[in-house]
């Protein structure tokens, strides 16, 4: 099977350019900060060891929701206008341990430099985001490199991409109604010399094949307009499941509602502007921590343009996993099966009893637990701010989020091997579908061990 072409649009310049300060006037320079790093260490550079986590503390993390689906607060700021049933579920401010709040000071002063050091962002944020802080929105858009290290540059670069986006929703989102109502204004401005008794409305004559709503025409705009309302309809079903426990996503309130209809034109517009896979169940739950952090952002200009932001990161996040979304190179070197299959092979490098107790004597395919790991980043096994922690530490690996998402999803089997070693085909099935609770810090220090094991 050839693989196919990256599109177009996905290799524009827009995606890549380095265009000013105004914006996140919060991280001003400090005078004490650390002495300033170069612009040629800002961006990715696969030469660079990976950061290393500090072990987790002797002492249990924070408890874990007994229910991975449980309701949670916004954990990026305690003023969120999120409804205000969400109350704290991740603890209050006496809970942020020394650590954290260390953590949180070297963020805010390699924040706050005039070119941001990425090898020295990469390594604390990957150790996990204090969730108080309110910075992690600002720490994701230099990870995915949707801001540029230098923040000079920010400004121009934001302004420049918001009105890309302005600019797609325009001419995607748009009726063919609407299009052809423009043709027709066109057409009388057109003749209005030659005015006839029709009094500006077109003559069957005048009316394209392409512009009549019957028209089965490749080039019909109508035609294209049906075909796309499977898929914007698949979108509508998606979003509203999307988080139900959470009023953020889901409800009646006008925020859950406007919340909803900006996933819903982030996914329509990427489905448009990408052929070759369109849309995917599933890609919602990829979307939603994105636009979750954004507009919890505490800089209200920033969270007033989340979806625009979360749009590009979203494309940007996506272009390393889109090849698991795309049905025809499932069985490629590239597709979801052979990413799965890796998986295994990782185990069985690390962990070759529990390898062969799973897949030789249970027979339990990885495919039956890792499909949903992998192809939704996690979303879905533990709950939402366990998640954006994990999602700290994969976007933070300049390896690129896939190879971390294997050593973490390794690590997790490791985790459980007792109960997996003790358990046959159903008890282990049931176990991996329903993750249980975990200590996420552990977790990710374990997915590290394995790096450092598998490297040396």
């Amino acid at each position: 099977m050839v693989r196919k072409r990256v599109p177009d649009w996905l290799n524009s310049s827009l995606w890549s350019t380095t265009p000013a300060d105004d914006c996140l006037h919060r991280y001003s320079p400090s005078p004490t900060t650390a002495t300033s790093t170069s612009a040629s260490a800002a961006v990715s550079e696969p030469t660079v060891q990976p950061p290393v986590p500090v072990p987790p503390p002797a002492a249990p993390a924070r408890p874990q929701s007994t229910s991975p689906k449980s309701e949670i607060r916004d954990p990026l700021n305690k003023n969120s206008n999120n409804d205000s049933n969400d109350n704290d579920q991740n603890g209050d401010s006496s809970d942020v341990s020394p650590d954290e709040i260390s953590r949180q000071a070297q963020l805010l002063a390699e924040l706050s430099k005039k070119v941001i050091n990425m090898r020295e962002l990469r390594r604390i944020a990957s150790q996990g985001i204090p969730d108080g802080a309110g910075i992690r929105s600002t720490v994701w858009k230099l990870l995915l490199g949707y801001l540029p290290p230098e923040r000079a540059q920010w400004a121009s670069e934001l302004s420049k991409k918001r009105s890309q986006y302005r600019h797609f929703k325009e001419e995607l989102l748009m009726n063919p109604s609407e299009i052809t109502r423009r043709l027709e204004k066109s057409t009388v401005c057109d003749n209005d010399d030659s005015k006839s008794e029709d009094k500006g409305l077109l003559s069957r004559s005048q009316i394209t094949h392409g512009e009549h709503p019957l028209s089965l025409g490749k080039s019909s705009i109508w035609n294209q307009f049906f075909q796309d309302s499977e898929i914007i309809e698949q979108i509508d079903r998606d979003v509203k499941r999307t988080h139900p426990d959470m009023h953020f996503f889901s409800g009646d309130s006008q925020l859950a509602k406007s919340n909803q209809d900006a996933l819903k034109n982030i996914l329509i517009v990427f489905a448009k502007l990408n052929p070759g896979i369109r849309y995917v169940q599933g890609m919602n739950e990829i979307l939603a921590p994105l636009f979750y952090v954004f507009r919890n952002d505490p800089d209200g200009e920033m969270a007033a343009a989340a979806e625009a932001d979360t749009f590009f990161c979203f494309v940007e996040l996506l272009s390393g996993f889109r090849d698991h979304f795309c049905q025809q190179l499932d069985n490629s070197n590239v597709g979801i099966r052979s990413t799965i299959t890796r998986l295994s092979q990782l185990l069985k490098e690390h962990d070759e009893e529990l390898w062969r107790h799973l897949e030789v004597t249970t027979k339990v395919n990885p495919q039956f637990y890792a499909f949903r790991w992998i192809t939704l980043l996690l979303t879905q096994e533990f709950n939402f701010a366990d998640s954006l922690h994990i999602w700290d530490t994969l976007l933070s690996d300049p390896e690129g989020p896939l190879e971390t998402l294997l050593r973490v999803c390794c690590a997790m089997l490791i985790l459980i091997r007792r109960r997996l070693l003790a358990g046959d085909f159903t008890s282990n099935l049931k176990l991996l579908q329903n993750y249980p609770s975990a200590n996420i810090s552990h977790l990710l220090y374990v997915a590290n061990k394995l790096r450092t094991q598998g490297s040396g």
